[in-house]
């Protein structure tokens, strides 16, 4: 049954995106937003987002069921850009985006040490890998493979022709894929606001929350420096990424020290603009 669903879902999507190519990008996006907030409901439940909003107790500027209408009409975006995403990485769309700390990057890449980049899911994220890369950044990026097997498929294709072309898969052999990356002088970005089932309970908005320490880990063993990246909706199509400079944490600090404080950074950065994170992460869940 599942995976008639996940079928009928791939050639939906599949449909989608060539109607996307032929209205173009702008139109795409708002058709997508569009799409997102009348019929999200069906695919991402309003519920868990109200819930997950509630967990945080952080405050929003519109009521809850219209905050999660905007976080679905993100996700619809983020859905119908991803046609787009070879214009980006072919600089056809470059006016559209924004980076702010463009020297941060070429700092890294002169140096040529590795470091960690971390984020969140913002806005289009996956525009941020492909920034990185594009600058000259030697990097390996990890990523969780959709559960449609359909769709997984096309999906990696896009991530390694167009977002980053070193690609590693979560899950114990990409453990192993991170550290020869590592030795051979690769960056390593990675999301770290999606629960986990390895990770530790720490506190996330003022509550224990599943937690990675893959981040924590390399940090201690390999004395990385750390580097918070963000990326905002601005004007609709437009994208504005901002790099910070790199941040040098102590060795001597312990896994749950640092993953507190990468917490910290995390919590900030989704207060910039709450309704473009993809709350239905349920980092809460006991």
């Amino acid at each position: 049954m599942r995976k008639t669903k996940y079928f009928f879902e791939y050639v939906f999507i599949k449909l989608f995106f060539t109607i996307c190519k032929i209205l173009g990008y702008k139109s795409s996006s708002n058709l997508g937003f569009y799409i997102g907030k009348t019929f999200g409901n069906f695919f991402r439940s309003k519920a868990s987002i109200i819930e997950n909003i509630r967990k945080s107790k952080i405050l929003i500027k519109t009521s809850e069921i219209e905050f999660a209408k905007n976080v679905l009409g993100n996700y619809g975006r983020i859905l119908a850009e991803y046609p787009f995403l070879e214009n980006f990485r072919n600089d056809d769309l470059s006016n559209y985006i924004q980076i702010d700390g463009i020297k941060n990057l070429e700092q890294i890449k002169k140096k040529n040490k590795p470091v960690v980049f971390i984020s969140g899911h913002f806005s289009n994220f996956e525009l941020m890998a492909m920034q990185i890369e594009k600058s000259g950044v030697n990097l390996a990026a990890i990523y969780r493979p959709l559960n449609n097997s359909f769709l997984n498929k096309d999906m990696e294709n896009i991530r390694l022709n167009y977002i980053c072309r070193n690609q590693i898969k979560k899950g114990r052999s990409g453990t192993r894929k991170i550290l020869e990356n590592l030795k051979k002088g690769y960056s390593i970005a990675l999301m770290i606001d999606q629960r986990v089932t390895e990770g530790i309970k720490i506190n996330f908005f003022g509550d224990l929350a599943s937690t990675t320490t893959i981040p924590a880990q390399i940090i201690k063993k390999y004395k990385c420096d750390l580097v918070p990246i963000y990326i905002e909706r601005s004007r609709k199509y437009h994208f504005k990424m901002y790099v910070s400079q790199p941040i040098a944490i102590s060795s001597e600090k312990s896994q749950e020290e640092i993953s507190v404080h990468l917490n910290k950074i995390l919590e900030k950065m989704i207060l910039r603009n709450p309704d473009q994170w993809i709350w239905t992460h349920n980092r809460w869940r006991k």
